[in-house]
């Protein structure tokens, strides 16, 4: 081989590879684009996250907190008691007022447990959304009509909740900075405005860009692919973890910039953690796809143990009912048991089951051109095989029967032990050059 050929091949099997790098950096954006995408615009997961943000016991502590010193820091409790009580039971307005200061945070405990309360708060954070996407879709619009603030709006809830405290008029007079919280600072919206609308517009773009750059490198393989996609599957294996180790520091940058107290640290991480609870469940399917892509690639290997595999599942494999009802039951059981992330969505589950169709025929296709005479009874090639068999067997009988006599006779028993051979070769079990060297043999020993 010359040196320009030898550079020439060395080329070809560096360009899959440096394909799968930049699929590889490619896929960790991605994981994130898309998270953000669902995350922030898509109605239904953001009003999934807000249930689970809404049932977390840290952040109904952190709520009820927010809520009790709203109330009583900015309102004349005392006061109000006394306008509501007749006026010879006015006096006893202050120790009322104490005593429903020190059961406030049990009454409220019990209202964030209420569903009735946490669909007002799952509203409200819709309402919070809302105001993100109108940010999208109209900056000067947007900034007209809210100040340029996104704000969660808890004054439904807090009317619920003052309802139940017998403060049924007091969440009306509230201040807006105490019955909201603040989600993002009017210096803040350039920013979010453009990584939103670049979230809008890419987070499908490069999770399909990166599975084609994938299909890419196997088709660029040539005579490598099965190395082509192992190196696949161990490039899902780093973008998994690499995207799971991302989201472990950044919450603990966040818990650590957001949490102003160590009280707060609890639900600063709960929110954390129910908010990224997509990248943790993307990360951990994607580590398991790698894992499996590898390991159908050792499977096609020339090991002797994926040989063995290989043979021992020829007979299936051979009979698209077996092979394809078995994967069909594999499905389901996967579908059933939904440990990855692919399985919540109609797209990705037609193509994950679309990927797993196109592995079964390749092996199939595989282990027929491997193993060509491996027959299974009971199919038709078995019972075509099997019948063969007994009438190769029949004939050689009857060749070594009609030699027997011969002999007997006082005849030549070379001449029968060349016609039980001349059987043998046109039954196949003899090639020609094996009857010629046993011919040999025998005429030779007389």
């Amino acid at each position: 081989m010359s040196e320009g050929e030898a550079n020439e091949r060395t080329g070809r099997r560096a360009l899959p590879i440096i394909v799968i790098v930049l699929a590889t950096i490619i896929g960790i954006v991605s994981v994130f684009a898309l998270w953000g995408k669902r995350q922030v615009l898509e109605t239904d997961t953001w009003r999934d996250t807000s249930e689970e943000l809404i049932q977390d016991a840290d952040i109904q502590a952190a709520l009820n907190t927010f809520i009790v010193a709203a109330i009583f820091d900015n309102v004349d409790v005392e006061s109000e008691l006394a306008d509501r009580l007749r006026p010879q039971l006015a006096p006893l307005a202050g120790p009322i007022a104490g005593a429903l200061r020190s059961g406030a945070d049990n009454v409220v405990e019990k209202a964030l447990e209420e569903p009735k309360v946490q669909e007002l708060f799952i509203d409200a954070s819709a309402g919070a959304q809302s105001k993100l996407i109108a940010l999208i879709d109209d900056k000067g619009e947007f900034v007209s009509t809210t100040g340029g603030v996104v704000t969660l709006d808890l004054t439904s809830v807090l009317e619920s909740v003052t309802a139940q405290l017998g403060l049924p008029d007091v969440a009306a007079r509230l201040p807006a900075e105490a019955s909201s919280i603040e989600v993002m600072k009017s210096s803040e919206l350039d920013a979010a405005q453009k990584g939103l609308d670049l979230l809008q517009k890419i987070g499908y773009v490069l999770t399909a860009l990166t599975l084609l750059l994938y299909a890419a490198a196997i088709l660029l393989a040539g005579d490598r692919r099965r190395q082509t996609l192992r190196a696949v599957g161990f490039s899902f294996i780093l973008v998994g973890v690499v995207v799971l180790f991302a989201r472990g520091v950044g919450g603990n940058l966040v818990v650590g910039s957001l949490s102003e107290a160590a009280s707060s640290d609890a639900a600063v991480s709960s929110v954390f953690n129910i908010g990224t609870s997509l990248v943790l469940e993307t990360g951990q399917s994607i580590v398991l796809y790698g894992i499996v892509i590898v390991l159908a690639a050792w499977l096609a290997g020339p090991t002797r143990w994926a040989t063995s595999i290989r043979h021992w599942l020829t007979p299936y494999l051979r009979q698209p009912r077996y092979a394809y009802g078995g994967l069909a039951v594999l499905l389901l059981l996967l579908f059933w048991w939904d440990p990855v992330i692919a399985t919540h969505r109609v797209v990705p589950s037609l193509l994950l089951i679309a990927f797993a169709v196109l592995g079964t025929e390749m092996l199939r296709r595989q282990v027929i051109r491997e193993f060509p005479d491996h027959v299974t009874t009971g199919s038709p090639a078995g019972v075509a095989h099997g019948i063969a068999e007994r009438m190769r067997e029949a004939r050689e009988r009857r060749v070594a029967t009609a030699g027997a006599p011969a002999a007997a006779a006082g005849g030549d028993p070379r001449v029968g032990e060349i016609e039980r051979l001349a059987g043998l070769r046109d039954s196949g079990a003899l090639t020609d050059e094996e009857f010629a060297a046993e011919k040999a043999r025998i005429l030779g020993s007389a």
